[in-house]
C-alpha cells in the first residue's frame, strides 16, 4: 500500500508536482496517465525514493520513503523510462549484478534469477550482450531487475515507449500478469493502454491530480452524454415536437442553416445509440421530414482525458518563494545504490 499526501515538486520556479495526495491500494494495477510533462516520471520518482521531494509524504506499506528509504526501498521493483542497463554485459550478468546490490546471494539469488528470466521470457537472449538486443527484450530485462527480491510493488515509467506493435502487445500482456501478483503501477500517455490493462486510472495535468477512478467510472461520470447529430428538413417547431416523442434523448441544440435546412446536436444517456438512432429515424419519417444526416459518437476514456486535461489548462498556478529550498527532504538511498552508482560511472 502507499499514501502520498501533499506532495509539492518545485524546479525554480517550475512547479511540476503540486500538493497531490492520493492510495494505492495492494493487489491491483494502476497507471498514470496524462500528456507529456504532466507529473508523471516525477511522481514515481519521488514515490521510488530516486528524488527527493519539496514537501510531502510518501509512505510504503508505513514506512516513510524519506526517513526509512531502505525498508521502504525493499518493497519496490522500479523500472525507469531509461532502463540503467549496461550494454557490455548479457542479461545473467547484469540481473547478477542487481541480485547482489539488492542483498541476495547464493543459491537464492541464482533462484530468483531463474524465475524473473522465465517471467520475462528472456531464455533466448540471457547469454547474449544487452547492446545486440532489440528494444523490447532490452525493456524486458529491466523489468527482470525490477522483479529481482520479489518486491511487492512494481512501478514501470512508459514501458512500452519506443516498442514496435508486436513488442508493445507484448509487455502489455506481462504487465497483465505481473497484477496477478504484484501491485503494479505504470505510467503512458496512451489511452487505449491503460484502459485495457488498469484497475484504477490516474489523470495528471500541469502536477496536478484531476481524477482518480476506475476506467468505466470515469467514462461514465465524467464524459459529457454521448451524442447524435442529424441535419433534417424539419422547421425548428416540428423538430421539438417530434423530439419530444423519442425516448432516450436527453438535450438538444436546434441550430438552422443558411441553406434552410435544420442542423441539431442531440446529447443521451442512452447505452444503445444504434437503437436511438433507429428510433429518431422513423419519428421524422413519420412526420414525412425527411434526414439528410444521421451520425453517432458514443463517449470514450480519449474524451475524458481530453475535458479534464484541458480544464485543467485555467487552473490558477500556485505562487512560489524563490527563497523556498529546492528540497525539504533528501532521501538517502541503501548503500548499494551508491555502489550501483560508482559501477555505471566506471562503465561510460
Amino acid at each position: 500500500m502507499i499514501e502520498i499526501e501533499h506532495l509539492t515538486k518545485v524546479y525554480g520556479t517550475h512547479e511540476a508536482v503540486s500538493d497531490l495526495s492520493f492510495r494505492v491500494e495492494s493487489g491491483q494495477i494502476y497507471g498514470f496517465l496524462g500528456p507529456n510533462g504532466a507529473g508523471k516520471s516525477t511522481t514515481m520518482n519521488i514515490m521510488t525514493g530516486c528524488l527527493s521531494a519539496t514537501s510531502g509524504q510518501v509512505c510504503i506499506d508505513g514506512y516513510d520513503i524519506f526517513e526509512e528509504p531502505q525498508k521502504a526501498k525493499k518493497l519496490i521493483g522500479y523500472l525507469p523510462e531509461h532502463p540503467p542497463l549496461y550494454p557490455n554485459e548479457t542479461p545473467l550478468e547484469y540481473l547478477r549484478f542487481v541480485g547482489e546490490a539488492k542483498g541476495l546471494r547464493g543459491e537464492e539469488l541464482e533462484r530468483q534469477i531463474g524465475e524473473v528470466v522465465a517471467q520475462t521470457k528472456i531464455e533466448s537472449v540471457q547469454g547474449r550482450r544487452i547492446c545486440t538486443l532489440s528494444k523490447g527484450f532490452q525493456q524486458r530485462v529491466g523489468i527482470a531487475q525490477a522483479l529481482l527480491g520479489n518486491p511487492s510493488i512494481i512501478v514501470l515509467d512508459e514501458p512500452t515507449v519506443g516498442l514496435d506493435p508486436i513488442q508493445i502487445i507484448e509487455i502489455r500482456a506481462l504487465i497483465k500478469e505481473l497484477g496477478h501478483r504484484h501491485t503494479v503501477i505504470f505510467s503512458s500517455h496512451i489511452l487505449s493502454e491503460v484502459q485495457n490493462i488498469c484497475d484504477q486510472i490516474l489523470i495528471l495535468s500541469k502536477g496536478h491530480l484531476v481524477a482518480f477512478d476506475t476506467p468505466e467510472n470515469l467514462e461514465r461520470q465524467m464524459l459529457r452524454s454521448n451524442e447524435i447529430s442529424l441535419v433534417t428538413e424539419a422547421s425548428p417547431d416540428e423538430a421539438l415536437h417530434i423530439l419530444c416523442q423519442v425516448e432516450g434523448v436527453t438535450d438538444s441544440q436546434l441550430s438552422p442553416r443558411e441553406d434552410g435546412l435544420l442542423q441539431i446536436h442531440l446529447s443521451s444517456d442512452c447505452d444503445d445509440l444504434t437503437a436511438l438512432c433507429r428510433r429518431l429515424f422513423f419519428a421524422f419519417a413519420g412526420q414525412n421530414r425527411a434526414l439528410l444526416e444521421l451520425s453517432s459518437k458514443k463517449a470514450s476514456l480519449e474524451d475524458v482525458f481530453l475535458e479534464l486535461t484541458e480544464q485543467n489548462d485555467a487552473l490558477p498556478q500556485a505562487p512560489e518563494d524563490p527563497k523556498a529550498p529546492e528540497s525539504s527532504k533528501s532521501p538517502q538511498g541503501p548503500e548499494s545504490s551508491q555502489n550501483f552508482e560508482e559501477r555505471q560511472g566506471s562503465d561510460q
